[in-house]
């Protein structure tokens, strides 16, 4: 197959997909390919698979379609944790010709010049327990940010999720590695970083089963805002039992490390969280939110939040509605619960019906919308430093606060991937506006 000339990429999921997505284009433009958007026609068509949810497995199949409608001859490569997951499954959808497993993702050109077009589908999967290297990534592209994966796999076995069956054991990339992506994203001009992995908080484990810790996450964080040239950085999502004090203190007297937590809670009920090995109960998570208070009173903090689980009960999920409801917290992310295969909630009785877990979903979104409202009402009348994107969205560019407030003003190129201080002076039915010679309005 040595025609073949252009690549493309779509990617589902997670910013962990899109940083392996990154430094996996990078591999095919150091092999003279030409990296093409994926709505133009390619040779080879690369998709990364998400399976955290069952509306990311249907996604797949939608992507695949697109992509024989653009191009029919294309060579489609499905990679991923649904491909690790499911390869047989992916490997019967129309059009797909290889399917890379955890292992084998990161070497997809050895692969693709060994099959024709015209072969059946190949799968290439090792068992997931093989699974202990570590490869280093980061994304580096138009964004004014980049994911930078410090971390992968995970040794939790909460009892909804697949991810362990799908990235393997915990393990983490050494400092110094960290330190020299995160140079080498400085230096293209991106102004922020976001950490990213499958659970951060654990980072410290080597590969190969290594389980010393030899550094921890609060160890990573102090290096690289002593050694990077970037602007800001941004923790993603880490569990609130690994979201130690030393951490939110560290991050309150910080100029690099921006003001914003993503804590997952899944659930607001005790007896949910036991159902889910979750490893801490509520007062352990309001605990850490007043403390994040009490030391960043500005802080943005993001929840995830699980609704339908089996054994939800009206009593407790209204236990979780309350209990979010008080919680002074920014936003949530919410999510109906989905049975996915190995797992053991999927053998769970007292399944809560899908209609429920929708009427509670719309529930919990519209809590989120208020949240939101409340967290940017608080924010008036304050100066924040916003970074702004490079993306024209109908005559307006976008930006964020260091505490993650979303802001928006009219066009102008020269506000592309720059750090303005604006004040946040009033909203409308649009959002926030600034006001001085120049009105910024907030979305």
């Amino acid at each position: 197959m040595n025609q073949l000339k252009t690549v493309a990429f779509y990617t589902l999921g997670c910013k962990l997909n899109f940083s392996e997505t990154s430094t996996i284009a990078r591999s095919f433009v150091d092999n003279n390919f030409e990296r093409v958007p994926f709505d133009n026609p390619a040779d080879v068509i690369v998709i990364n698979t998400c399976s955290v949810t069952e509306n990311a497995d249907n996604k797949f199949k939608s992507v695949v379609k697109k992509a024989n409608n653009i191009n029919p001859d294309a060579f489609i490569i499905a990679i991923g944790c649904y491909a690790q997951l499911k390869p047989d499954k992916l490997a019967e959808v129309l059009g797909v010709n290889l399917v890379l497993g955890a292992n084998e993702k990161f070497n997809v050109l050895n692969y693709i010049h060994k099959i024709k077009n015209n072969e059946s589908p190949k799968i290439y999967s090792c068992n997931i327990e093989d699974v202990d290297s570590y490869i280093s990534s980061y994304s580096v592209s138009d964004r004014t940010r980049a994911f930078l994966k410090v971390q992968d796999g995970c040794d939790y076995k909460c009892t909804y999720c697949t991810i362990p069956l799908a990235r393997g054991i915990s393990r983490s990339d050494n400092i110094q590695s960290i330190v020299d992506n995160a140079e080498k994203i400085s230096k293209t001009g991106v102004k922020e970083i976001v950490l990213t992995g499958v659970n951060i908080g654990d980072y410290g484990k080597g590969e190969f089963g290594n389980k010393v810790h030899e550094s921890t996450f609060l160890d990573l964080i102090q290096t690289l805002d002593k050694t990077s040239s970037i602007d800001r950085i941004r923790i993603s999502s880490i569990e609130p039992n690994l979201l130690k004090n030393e951490i939110i203190s560290f991050v309150s007297q910080s100029n690099l490390f921006v003001p914003h937590f993503h804590i997952p809670l899944q659930s607001g009920n005790n007896e949910i969280l036991k159902l889910m090995k979750r490893r801490y109960l509520r007062d352990l998570y309001l605990d850490r939110v007043k403390f994040i208070k009490k030391l960043i009173p500005d802080a943005c903090i993001g929840v995830d939040v699980i609704v339908g689980f089996p054994g939800e009960s009206d009593e407790f999920f209204m236990d979780t509605f309350n209990f979010l409801n008080t919680l002074d917290v920014s936003y949530l992310h919410v999510f109906s619960y989905s049975e996915r295969d190995n797992t053991l909630a999927s053998e769970l009785p007292n399944v809560v019906p899908k209609s429920i877990r929708t009427e509670r979903s719309k529930l919990l979104r519209t809590l989120s919308f208020k949240k939101r409202r409340i967290f940017y009402e608080s924010q008036i009348g304050k100066l924040k430093k916003v970074l702004f994107e490079s993306e024209n969205k109908k005559g307006y560019i976008y930006g964020f606060t260091d505490n993650y407030v979303k802001v928006r003003t009219p066009w102008n190129p020269n506000l592309v991937n720059t750090i303005e201080i604006v004040e946040l002076k009033s909203i409308d039915g649009d959002g926030f506006v600034r006001v001085d010679s120049k009105v910024i309005e907030f979305a």
